[in-house]
């Protein structure tokens, strides 16, 4: 069927949900947003999947969450009994109508047998991750579309690991979806009777307190947080989403407890009213924590965002002005602390290790060399940081020491597989109380690093391409870089192309070497200066993305040099 008549299928539905319905009939006529909406069903990928909220196949609503749904169950259904006993840990974010696809989502579960454990309020995505091990379920489903706008959801499925779902497992679960056709003829149960026959159960603060002594542990030196830490003024703002609870918890649990919350944004709103993208990696998030913050004098500002799997953090200036930190500078800040604290009570194993996305910058790197510790990197997607530490257990080869993607995302400890803003609060924290020991703050101690390991510097910038033919024009970007290989970049020649597509590594001479990870729809180019600079498509947003990292004798040079590629970006794309 063509879109006009997928449309016209849904609007002479006479179940169809009544909100759905008049939203329908308010864009009758508009045949632009209505082939967005039909033209091809929601993709469901590695990452699950994102989008609008609204009436259609190619948007987040009751509909095609249980079609996701029912491709879950159709693939359980394919293994051991065990499997649906186990059942499905399912957690929701702050946004609208994410309690509702959870319920949904568990309704088509016990349709088919299998138990589920629905959180009975709001609860940040790490706890989802958490709760996976903790009890011990098959899989998890986490409804969220983490920091992208109010207009947006998402769906989540995780492995019995607690990291997302492998693309093996992923595949097969997507070949399932794709069989469900008429989405209005997916079967669900009533939910009194699945909470009647404990199919379906609510758990709550029991699990909370198993998350939260396990964060518990993240800090390292107490003595530390007792004697500087507990004085230390600190700022935390959930941005209206689900780390308020757990985060202020946490701190206290941890001696901190001289922080104040920015109230207007400790409230679970869907809106996201204080905020136009309620994403900490962007200043303006920051604005009410930063006035909060000069008020009283803060050293630190700790954002998290709405699903608190991503933080970011602003550091007080002598003059009163706040400075925001990257998110590679969060990590080698953090690793740096991780390994100094440990070598110092004598408790870095000779096997430690780091891991990193391939387009996370090398400053994390060298920090590691510097104590003899090994940084593997995996491809973009802490599934596969997950995978590593799974892989560490299984062999012994290493001990998981820490894990970070560039865009914000940290895990300390692995009782979770995927990025924990909550732990790392608590240890930012921390390494925030080692420096005012010294009379310094998390600025100086970036500087510090700079000065020891090099300026290094980063930017990431994207194009997108929302709508119909947006998935073109994003392939035919890729197609380009590769038909076209530069051989330079602002004059700094290209000294090897890494295709993770082809798993190939090309040299300026010629030869070739095979990359030993995945197939991704990744470029990577390594520049004769230090440089390099990847391009992948978002694997959840119509956008393709482009990295940068370089090095400098001095922070301007690295900045300066930072334009330059970005430029020369620019211009390639539009020759």
């Amino acid at each position: 069927m063509n879109w006009k008549d997928t449309y016209a299928t849904w609007k002479n539905q006479a179940t169809l949900e009544s909100s759905l319905k008049q939203e329908l009939a308010a864009s009758a006529g508009d045949d632009a947003t209505l082939e967005d909406a039909f033209y091809q069903p929601m993709e469901f990928g590695t990452a699950g999947m994102r989008g609008v909220l609204g009436p259609g196949i190619n948007r987040m609503n009751i509909y095609t969450v249980r079609q996701a749904t029912e491709g879950l169950a159709t693939f359980m259904d394919t293994l051991d009994a065990d499997v649906k006993e186990r059942g499905v840990a399912i957690s929701f974010d702050s946004r609208h109508h994410s309690e509702d696809f959870a319920h949904e989502s568990a309704r088509v579960l016990g349709e088919h047998g299998i138990k589920s454990f629905v959180f009975e309020s709001l609860r940040p995505t790490p706890e989802l991750s958490f709760t996976v091990r903790h009890l011990h379920t098959y899989a998890g489903i986490m409804i969220t579309a983490s920091h992208n706008p109010k207009q947006y959801n998402g769906y989540k499925i995780y492995g019995e690991d607690g990291g997302q779902m492998p693309p093996k497992e992923s595949d097969l679960i997507t070949s399932y979806i794709r069989k469900v056709t008429d989405l209005f003829a997916i079967k669900v149960a009533d939910e009194a009777q699945l909470l009647a026959n404990k199919t379906m159960t609510i758990i709550g603060d029991d699990v909370d307190q198993a998350y939260l002594a396990k964060v518990k542990t993240v800090n390292i030196n107490q003595k530390l947080i007792d004697e500087v830490g507990k004085n230390m003024k600190l700022v935390f703002t959930p941005l209206h989403g689900t780390g308020r609870m757990l985060g202020e918890k946490a701190l206290r649990n941890a001696g901190f407890k001289n922080f104040s919350v920015v109230k207007e944004q400790a409230v679970a709103d869907p809106e996201f009213s204080t905020v136009k993208f309620p994403n900490p990696e962007f200043p303006e998030a920051f604005k009410m924590a930063i006035d909060l913050g000069k008020k009283e004098g803060a050293d630190v500002l700790i954002a998290v965002d709405p699903d608190a799997d991503r933080l970011g953090t602003a550091v007080r200036q002598p003059n009163g002005e706040y400075v925001l930190l990257t998110g590679n500078q969060i990590a080698a800040l953090l690793l740096h602390y991780i390994l100094q604290a440990n070598k110092d009570a004598g408790t870095l194993p000779a096997n430690a290790a780091a891991v990193k996305s391939i387009v996370s910058s090398e400053f994390a790197t060298k920090v590691a060399a510097s104590y003899h510790v090994a940084m593997i990197n995996v491809l973009t997607g802490f599934k596969y940081i997950a995978e590593q530490i799974e892989h560490f257990q299984e062999t012994g080869e290493h001990t998981y020491m820490f894990g970070f993607e560039e865009s914000y995302g940290y895990l300390i400890k692995p009782f979770v597989h995927d990025k924990d803003a909550i732990q790392t609060t608590v240890l930012l924290a921390e390494v925030a109380a080692y420096y005012k020991q010294q009379g310094k703050n998390l600025y100086d101690g970036l500087q510090e690093l700079f000065a020891e390991y090099g300026y290094f510097r980063e930017k990431t910038t994207s194009e997108e391409f929302d709508g119909v033919g947006g998935g073109d024009k994003i392939t035919a970007l890729m197609t380009k870089f590769r038909n076209e290989a530069p051989v330079d970049f602002a004059g700094y020649e290209v000294v090897s192309t890494e295709d993770f597509a082809s798993q190939t590594e090309t040299f300026a001479d010629g030869h070739t070497a095979p990359i030993a990870l995945p197939t991704a729809n990744v470029l990577k180019y390594k520049l004769k200066d230090g440089t390099w600079i990847a391009i992948r498509p978002s694997g959840t947003e119509p956008k393709i993305k482009f990295y940068i990292g370089t090095l400098g004798d001095s922070l301007d040079e690295a900045n300066s040099k930072l334009d330059q590629f970005d430029q020369a970006i620019q211009a390639f794309i539009k020759e």
